[in-house]
């Protein structure tokens, strides 16, 4: 392979175009998989598929779809550095566009350039965002794209009419409160539901689901979560979806408790208009972890997005 938690939980959801070939990582075979980045559980095997978790996600947010689908298709599931393991070059700088970057390489060099048919990619939130990236910037390397809870500008969704320049003073601001919880002490008591009005309940309305995302952000790297929240709040995709070429399938959540039906529809679906072979599904019931809170709903949106 080439060289190449607060508001950051509402999501849970540089270098520029010539910094890829440089960052990427070495061969992967069927196993793990080390990149500079992040790292790749490869297992299954069939047609290929990329699961990129969100913002603080572990690789294991995707255990469930894993054990359905590795007897079908071969599965890369990524994990960032910091999420679940070590921080390593992430705990400095822009993390979401060189990351993107090497996913892309990772993609190029295992699948593609091995004659593979270019993968489905599934992503939620931040990696639904990588995922959007990649097929407008290297759209040779995506076969379809699933998009779990996520935008190609998180901004709309706090106000319709914000742009980088607007939301940067508070995505700086809250990066860094997140980047001074660095260093604190460890919580050490242990697991339990942090409750419907905590911040894990914001994303997930079971209990088990609550509970295992506050252990996530608990293990997630401070350095880390802050940048990549940072990353993502100040991406806005929206100029470039004309270049996606790949089809792309967005799954989206809608709790009543939230935000209406109607409203979940207004925030999400128009902000993709720019792509040209699009469709749309919300699953209610359900918060930003839909494979956790309507797990039977996103198998079945999982299948028919994989059969189509």
């Amino acid at each position: 392979m080439k060289r190449r938690t607060s508001a950051a939980a509402i999501f849970i959801l540089a270098v520029g175009l010539i910094a890829g070939r440089a960052d990427a990582a070495e061969p992967c075979p069927t196993g793990f998989a080390e990149g500079k980045r992040f790292t790749v559980l490869v297992e299954g095997d069939g047609p290929d598929i990329v699961l990129i978790p969100g913002l603080s996600s572990p690789r294991v947010v995707w255990d469930a779809t894993a054990d359905r689908l590795k007897g079908k298709y071969r599965l890369h599931r990524v994990q960032i550095r910091g999420f679940g393991d070590e921080a390593g070059v992430n705990a400095e700088g822009p993390v979401l566009e060189p990351m993107m970057r090497e996913v892309a390489d990772y993609i190029d060099d295992c699948i593609t350039d091995q004659g593979r048919t270019a993968p489905a990619i599934i992503g939620h939130s931040m990696g639904g965002l990588t995922g959007l990236m990649i097929a407008a910037r290297v759209p040779q390397e995506v076969g379809k794209l699933m998009i779990v809870d996520a935008l190609p500008f998180i901004g709309t969704l706090f106000n319709p009419a914000a742009t980088v320049d607007s939301v940067r003073p508070q995505a700086e601001q809250m990066a860094a409160m997140l980047r001074a919880q660095h260093g604190q002490p460890a919580p050490t008591a242990p697991l339990s539901d942090p409750g419907p009005l905590s911040m894990a309940g914001s994303m997930s309305n079971r209990p088990a689901g609550r509970t295992a995302i506050a252990g996530w952000m608990r293990a997630a790297d401070a350095r880390v979560t802050a940048q990549v929240f940072h990353d993502v709040m100040t991406t806005d995709m929206r100029a470039e979806l004309s270049a996606v070429t790949a089809p792309v399938t967005l799954l989206y959540a809608q709790d009543d408790s939230l935000m209406p039906a109607e409203r979940a529809k207004a925030a999400f679906e128009p902000q993709y208009a720019g792509v040209a072979k699009f469709t749309a599904q919300m699953v209610t019931g359900s918060r930003h972890f839909i494979m956790l809170d309507q797990p039977e709903a996103f198998a079945k949106a999982v299948d028919a997005f994989l059969a189509d």
